[in-house]
């Protein structure tokens, strides 16, 4: 396996369960060795994802208010570089991000592989969200912002999700990234055992140096980043830690702990491990 920023050399670096982790010798890129990419998407993002705990969520659902604010924080921080236009969401689930945005007076589509999720935001949150994903996606318009909150680390080819991202843009168009932070201190404290090695869900971790690499390669340059303000609610914290904690008798006391989190507890994540960034085309 070449690096997919730099085409460098990869090695393995470590394991998770069956997945092999690997790094770029040159740029430091990590990635996951997958079996098979084919129907990658089908296959793991599926109603168990959003539903079935572990490192996916218990009930996404339970999210939609968090998220929502979630999307308005970054429309308020947008709003500094560009009025509201058309928006591309990709991955947007059931649309809460993007019913952010279209608040704060952006006209939005979404894209999201799982059918039941793009049928709940068209149905019960009168989002316009399709079917489909990115490194497919055709449309003839041009977006003045196209958003991958929480979704770039989840492409088996994230090159080719940054040139249709780019493609889909408008002269000056924004692309705007919140990515796990590979560079954080929280990731080297924990090691392989940080809770975003989640493999095959997640399959790439970034530093900011190669998003940049990406955009630059796609004639988009880097014009803001920062750190995000997240929150989580107890049930998917709570499925976090447990997922993480593993089946020994030693995580069995801290399990017990865990039920007493609340699952409608809205809990702020400290956000160290994490950054956005924000690019504009050339």
């Amino acid at each position: 396996m070449n690096c997919q920023i730099c085409d460098g050399v990869t090695r393995r670096l470590f394991q998770i369960s069956q997945y092999p982790i690997r790094v770029c010798e040159d740029c430091g890129h990590q990635s996951a060795e997958l079996p098979s990419v084919t129907d990658h998407v089908a296959n793991i993002y599926d109603d168990e994802y959003f539903f079935g705990g572990g490192a996916g969520y218990t009930d996404y659902l339970m999210e939609s208010e968090l998220l929502i604010g979630h999307g308005r924080r970054y429309a308020q921080i947008i709003s500094g570089y560009v009025n509201p236009g058309l928006m591309l969401d990709v991955g947007a689930a059931a649309g809460f991000l993007l019913k952010g945005f279209v608040d704060s007076g952006w006209t939005g589509l979404g894209i999201e592989p799982n059918r039941r999720m793009a049928e709940y935001a068209r149905s019960e949150m009168k989002m316009n969200v399709d079917v489909g994903s990115l490194e497919s996606f055709e449309d003839e318009r041009r977006f003045d912002l196209i958003t991958m909150i929480q979704v770039i680390g989840h492409f088996v080819d994230v090159g080719l999700a940054f040139e249709v991202a780019a493609k889909h843009l408008a002269p000056s168009g924004l692309l705007l990234v919140e990515s796990w932070d590979r560079e954080s201190w929280t990731a080297r404290l924990f090691g392989k055992r940080w809770h975003e090695y989640s493999p095959p869900s997640v399959v790439h971790w970034f530093s900011r140096s190669e998003l940049t690499q990406l955009g630059a390669r796609n004639q988009l340059q880097q014009v803001a980043v920062g750190r995000p303000s997240k929150w989580l609610n107890g049930g998917h914290a709570r499925s976090l830690l447990n997922h993480k904690l593993g089946a020994s008798r030693f995580a069995r006391p801290l399990k017990q702990l865990t039920r007493l989190i609340p699952s409608r507890l809205p809990i702020p994540y400290p956000s160290e491990d994490l950054f956005w960034m924000l690019f504009q085309k050339d």
